[in-house]
């Protein structure tokens, strides 16, 4: 197991430790996630020019070991004023497309792409080198439409929702789905039904899921 220093965040289910000035170890503490299985596509999408942080193999199901960023999450810079919502949707959109237009995995599905499924402004960071990518616990390979689907529904759950951060939310989202926005039927249905198996979600957010959709549909498919 990879010594750790101290204690620099907590999601979830996981725990971001200090090794050295330049790696960090990201540690599951549930157990359902494959830290391999996560560093090898983080590579991948890296070795085609994209801005996923450099890991470092540990061979582990629960440690990924990988390069320290600095500077904030967009969700930071959004509560601070250094970013609009407007230019934080355009950001979650460009690196949407960037991701889809990295050639896909499967020889056998030429339209199959690698999917991020969790991208939101608090899995990018904004280095002084540019945005990073972070968190691809939950990546697989499918359509470009069930990610922009999820992007869609995350943000969409906070916007429907009784808390502050409820109309930069909606203008969020409102620029993710402008212009050339990915968003299919299909993606959304089956984001929506994620969403409600995820067993992370608590009662209050499971219960936004359908006004969430209301309001993706009044926003993408007008």
């Amino acid at each position: 197991m990879t010594e750790t220093g101290r204690l620099l965040g907590s999601g979830r289910t996981a725990d971001v430790y200090e090794i050295d000035d330049a790696w960090v170890l990201r540690r599951d503490r549930e157990g359902w996630g494959d830290a391999a299985a996560e560093g090898a596509v983080m590579t991948y999408v890296r070795q085609h020019g994209y801005p996923a942080p450099l890991v470092r193999p540990t061979g582990s199901r629960t440690d990924l070991v990988m390069e320290r960023l600095s500077g904030p999450t967009l969700l930071d810079a959004l509560g601070d004023g250094r970013v609009s919502a407007e230019d934080a949707g355009a950001l979650l959109a460009s690196l949407l497309r960037r991701l889809h237009a990295v050639p896909g995995r499967d020889p056998a599905d030429p339209r199959s792409r690698v999917l991020h499924l969790d991208l939101h402004p608090g899995n990018v960071m904004l280095t002084p080198d540019g945005p990073r990518v972070i968190d691809w616990s939950n990546t697989e390979d499918g359509p470009p439409g069930l990610d922009w689907g999820m992007s869609a529904v995350i943000l969409a759950q906070v916007a429907v929702g009784d808390t502050p951060l409820a109309a930069e939310a909606h203008a969020l989202l409102g620029s993710l789905l402008a212009g050339r926005s990915a968003v299919t039927e299909e993606g959304l249905t089956e984001a929506r039904r994620r969403r409600a198996a995820n067993p992370t979600m608590t009662r209050q957010e499971s219960e936004l899921l359908s006004p969430a959709e209301e309001l993706i549909r009044k926003l993408a498919f007008r």
